[in-house]
């Protein structure tokens, strides 16, 4: 094992925060609580857009969702 596995071994069980985020938008706070299940929330994105992947707050990648099975 080289030193890098090494130390990546010991970070291995540290827990950390993974966040995909699809968007983003702001809205007056009675807005917030007039959502219901049925709501619609526009965001800060196109639906072909790359997504973002946070951990602990940090972004670290782009993503894209694939549909699988149907």
């Amino acid at each position: 094992m080289t030193a890098h596995s090494d130390a990546l071994g010991l970070l291995g069980d540290v827990t950390v925060s993974l966040t995909v985020e699809l968007g983003r938008t702001s809205m007056p706070l009675r807005d917030v609580l007039a959502l219901a299940e049925d709501s619609v929330v526009p965001l800060d994105r196109l639906t072909d857009e790359l997504l973002d992947v946070l951990v602990n707050g940090k972004p670290i990648a782009k993503a894209e969702i694939l549909a699988q099975g149907g």
